[in-house]
């Protein structure tokens, strides 16, 4: 590996006139930062990104540790904080935890070693549940997605409660009474969306049923296999409702495989509008999540936190949106919640 004194050695200066040259600050004669910069190029010098971030206590990476890349919702979070990133002078650090509370440590205990510049965390539901010793890391956090507890940080959220019990409350005034649901295990927003569905049936004076009202994992399999045994039943469902859109794939293709007509036979409702989501036939009904908007305000808050750690904790909650479609047997429509 070329260091900087193989530079310096090359050009016949000193070490600290390569470090002006390439961190272009003032008093070099531009015929020096010429004649460095070749040599720089020649010998393909990288500067350790690692020791001058030490150096300077800075860094110019900051780290974003998601639950599923390949849900959509992630991926599309995952753009919105590159681009805000981006624009500020600031690269970007993706970390899938896949729900492991375990593998999320790591990556929090490397980003902290590392000495980046701060984490945008979408934690599991361990951490949520017992944010404090994530706090004790002492790294500028912004949390989205998911509400933590016992800790003072910047939080994105939607109000998961309210937007469930929209997508339930619609299916209810459209004639469905027995409804099953799918939420996502092991995070405290399927939990919030299973308390606004809940809650949506008790406002219309329905009982949610065991039967009907599960937790999987917030998997396309998963989905899958709980909807099968629901359409098993000796009384099946006449909707289901997801909580996001891996589930609702899984449901989808149970429902193909067992032959059931949407929505003549039983409707499909669910969280985040994904690009298939208006492809199938017919098109989706969805609660709409704002998810470029919760990456690009996350990246914000977080830059401003590094610039100001002393700044006041400030929770976003953002709205989401109905989008009604033909997979309830409803005329398209769509209206912020």
């Amino acid at each position: 590996m070329v260091k900087i004194k193989d530079v310096a050695d090359a050009a016949g200066v000193s070490t600290a006139t390569v470090s002006r040259v390439l961190a272009n600050k003032p008093h070099v004669r531009q015929e020096v930062k010429a004649h460095v910069m070749k040599v720089v190029q020649e010998l393909n010098y990288r500067p350790n990104r690692v020791a001058r971030s030490l150096r300077s206590r800075k860094s110019a990476i900051i780290g974003l540790i998601v639950s599923d890349i390949e849900n959509p919702f992630f991926q599309q979070v995952s753009r919105a904080v590159e681009d805000a990133a981006h624009e500020q002078g600031y690269s970007v650090m993706l970390c899938n935890n896949d729900e492991d509370s375990d593998k999320e440590q790591r990556y929090l205990h490397l980003i902290r070693d590392e000495n980046l510049a701060g984490v945008i965390l979408s934690p599991t539901r361990q951490t949520a549940d017992n944010f404090s010793d994530t706090s004790e890391l002492n790294i500028p956090m912004v949390v989205i997605d998911r509400r933590v507890s016992n800790a003072e940080v910047d939080n994105i959220l939607i109000d998961n409660v309210q937007a469930a019990h929209t997508l339930a409350t619609h299916l209810i005034e459209h004639g469905y009474r027995r409804i099953g649901a799918i939420f996502g295990m092991g995070s405290t927003t399927g939990r919030e969306r299973r308390e606004g569905f809940v809650r949506a049936l008790k406002d219309h004076d329905l009982q949610p049923s065991a039967d009907l009202v599960k937790y999987a994992n917030p998997r396309e399999e998963d989905g899958f296999n709980t909807a099968i045994k629901l359409l098993q039943l000796s009384e099946p469902p006449d909707a289901i409702l997801t909580s996001n859109s891996r589930l609702a794939a899984g449901v989808l293709r149970a429902l193909r495989e067992s032959q059931k007509a949407i929505p003549e036979e039983i409707a499909l409702a669910s969280f985040d509008d994904t690009t298939w989501a208006k492809l199938v036939v017919p098109a989706r009904t969805v609660i709409e999540q704002p998810t470029y908007e919760i990456g690009r305000t996350a990246a914000e808050l977080l830059i401003k936190r590094i610039k100001d750690p002393k700044r006041s904790n400030r929770e976003v909650i953002l709205k989401s949106k109905l989008i009604v479609r033909q997979s309830c047997g409803c005329p398209q429509s769509s209206g912020d919640l």
